[in-house]
């Protein structure tokens, strides 16, 4: 199926302002997310915050159902956080860690995700494996097989680790878990809506994932899928009243997935996120990957034809998002000068461990979404080497 790109461009307003070309920073929101939000404001702001969610509980709890259709979940798997960070943190934490655990990533790892590892290793004694990557720049599974061992606790890698299109087989890291029957947390920020992402296929025990990417919901949004069978296993690593109940001289943790919830919450982006969710699988999620990918490689080969401008993606499977430098000038620069001409990218900091293979600590980070034009491609790659 192809999508009707000027009907959406029609239904996304930013798009009159600038060209954004910045959609794993935050994608502009299509206008049923915007006047979801904007109109629960509006009613908090009339009759109170409490009351204004009382009245639209049906729409507030929608989202536990959207998220899981869009991802192939229950929704008693499904727990709504701030962002994808704070998901991720809720699952990793929650693992019963001991000393002389191990847990394994890939090289091209989060910052964020490996400071916790880091904090991992010094509160408790965990070791941490990193898996180097194959010649094509994606994670390499027999290293990943060879490096597991008795001491495995934990896999936990991204999916897309946004500094460039790379995609790493996820589902093919979820089989080699399942086959050694080790828990699996998949780090899924920048591609739960820009690529098909389904939990029961991809064979990940626990998902993190934001709202303000590419699933084009508002800031201040994120959820964490937890597998049915594994909740019971993860103590959330703190609780308040809504994940768990005060019982006599003890406390009773919720049995689903909102026990990594809190009670306190963004009552106007939780409508928003599953107005999104819903916006997505409407559009099509599969047309949605086809476009977005199109799109990507479109803009790449536009930008390795201009002198002195380099592309600097890997992977075997590439996505959205494209990764790029031009000679003599600094990414922020680039970033700025751009911005300068209503132009959105982004300047993408490398991680520690991805510094030896690329040789540069920062690159430009151009990410197309399926809103985005042939034309805006041209003028970006204009805009870029003029």
């Amino acid at each position: 199926m192809e999508l009707d790109v000027p009907l959406l461009r029609s239904d996304t307003p930013g798009v009159a302002n600038v060209l954004h070309f910045n959609n794993a920073g935050a994608a502009l929101p299509p206008r049923p997310v915007l006047d979801a939000v904007m109109s629960h404001l509006a009613r908090e702001a009339a009759i109170g915050g409490y009351e204004a969610a009382a009245e639209a509980a049906d729409r507030i709890a929608d989202v536990y159902d959207a998220i899981a259709t869009l991802i192939g979940a229950r929704p008693d798997e499904i727990a709504v956080v701030e962002n994808a960070t704070r998901a991720w943190d809720m699952a990793f934490y929650a693992v019963p860690f001991r000393a002389g655990d191990r847990v394994i990533t890939a090289r091209a790892e989060y910052l964020s995700n490996y400071l916790a590892f880091l904090q991992m290793k010094a509160r408790v004694g965990i070791e941490i494996d990193v898996v180097d990557s194959d010649a094509s720049g994606q994670l390499d599974l027999a290293a990943l097989e060879r490096v597991i061992g008795p001491r495995t606790k934990l896999i936990a890698i991204t999916h897309v680790p946004g500094r460039g299109g790379l995609v790493n087989p996820a589902a093919d890291v979820g089989r080699i878990a399942a086959r050694h029957g080790i828990l699996y947390l998949l780090d899924a920020c920048q591609s739960v809506g820009q690529l098909a992402v389904d939990v029961r296929e991809i064979g990940c025990h626990m998902l993190s994932a934001a709202g303000r990417k590419y699933l084009r919901g508002p800031r201040g949004t994120g959820f964490l899928y937890v597998r049915r069978d594994t909740i019971g296993d993860l103590e959330p690593p703190f609780i308040d009243l809504e994940a768990a109940a005060w019982i006599a001289d003890t406390y009773v943790v919720r049995d689903d997935a909102r026990r990594f919830e809190n009670w306190e919450r963004f009552g106007a982006g939780q409508i928003g996120l599953a107005v999104a969710a819903r916006y997505a699988v409407r559009v099509g999620i599969d047309a949605i990957e086809a476009r977005v990918k199109a799109l990507g490689a479109l803009l790449r080969r536009e930008l390795a034809k201009r002198p002195g401008v380099s592309v600097h993606d890997r992977g075997v499977e590439q996505c959205g998002i494209v990764a790029f430098l031009k000679d003599g000038e600094a990414p922020g620069k680039t970033r700025d000068r751009l911005r300068a001409m209503s132009i959105n990218a982004h300047e993408a900091r490398l991680s520690r461990l991805d510094l030896p293979a690329r040789g540069s600590d920062a690159v430009v980070r151009a990410s197309v979404h399926y809103y985005n034009d042939e034309s805006e491609v041209e003028r970006f790659v204009r805009a870029v080497a003029d």
